[in-house]
């Protein structure tokens, strides 16, 4: 009984391991980059922590209480989804800072009806305004650029739904990714299906709270950056968002090609 009790309180731990592999990293990043308070970041993490629980139960439970056999061309494509998300994330990461970059690299000087015209780009969060004005009083126009992500978060992001969503869904695909290797790795550990399922259950709790740890800790500079330096926060947007669609295309590479999703042959071992 202690032994089992050693190895169910083992799962928690490997579970906050299991939060700092890189593709989960990666992926949070491009969400928390948006945000502005640490506490924000933490409760990114939960969510996501909550989704990866979520899908570990439900895939590891069957595989577990049912014995669900995952085929080897079912388990590529679940792992396949994660490069499709990461890309997904990073475009999404670009395209909101392409409109600030377009308005700071184009000439400040423009020539309008009023005369010489200067134009501001001012970045709140996802939106980005865009002052003009002139000489001329009447030339001081005002308006506010779309990109598709300004567009998704202005109709759904005062709902508090949409926001939520987001991190909880990126958990529940990174969820299916690894819940087959962990449920496998449970089987060969304890074999009673209860205590099998309490030690996937402390596996999650354990990834939400490493999760939630690395979040908080990667908002802080974001934070920082804001409050002190706009063009550095831009800039690790930037940057997470190119990650994401790097480390994205490189595990589509891997799973389509090298392990053979797109062939006739699929070799996949779960990890």
């Amino acid at each position: 009984m202690i032994g089992l009790f050693s190895i169910i309180a083992l799962g928690f731990f490997l579970g906050m391991r299991h939060a700092t592999d890189p593709d989960h990293v990666i992926a949070v990043s491009t969400i928390v980059s948006r945000h502005r308070s640490i506490k924000h970041a933490a409760a990114i993490g939960a969510l996501w922590g909550l989704g990866h629980t979520l899908t570990i139960l439900t895939v590891g439970g069957g595989i577990i209480l049912f014995g669900w056999v995952i085929p080897a061309r079912i388990g590529l494509s679940m792992e396949f989804s994660v490069g499709l998300m990461l890309i997904l994330l990073g475009v999404l990461n670009l395209t909101g800072i392409l409109q600030w970059i377009t308005n700071n690299i184009s000439p400040g000087h423009l020539h309008g009806p009023g005369g010489t015209v200067h134009s501001h780009a001012h970045s709140h969060g996802d939106y980005v305004h865009t002052h003009s004005h002139g000489h001329n009083p009447e030339a001081h126009p005002h308006e506010l650029t779309q990109n598709p992500l300004n567009w998704f978060d202005r109709h759904f992001g005062e709902l508090g739904l949409y926001n939520a969503m987001r991190p909880l869904v990126v958990g529940l695909v990174h969820g299916l990714a690894g819940s087959v290797a962990v449920a496998l790795l449970v089987l060969t550990t304890i074999r009673n299906p209860k205590w099998a399922i309490v030690y996937l259950l402390l596996f999650g709790i354990g990834t939400l709270a490493g999760m939630m740890l690395i979040t908080g800790a990667m908002g802080a500079p974001f934070t920082y950056a804001d409050k002190r330096f706009s063009r550095l926060n831009d800039g690790l947007r930037v940057a997470s968002g190119l990650i994401s669609l790097g480390f994205g295309l490189f595990i589509v590479y891997q799973i389509g090609f090298v392990s053979g999703l797109f062939t006739n042959h699929p070799q996949w071992t779960p990890r």
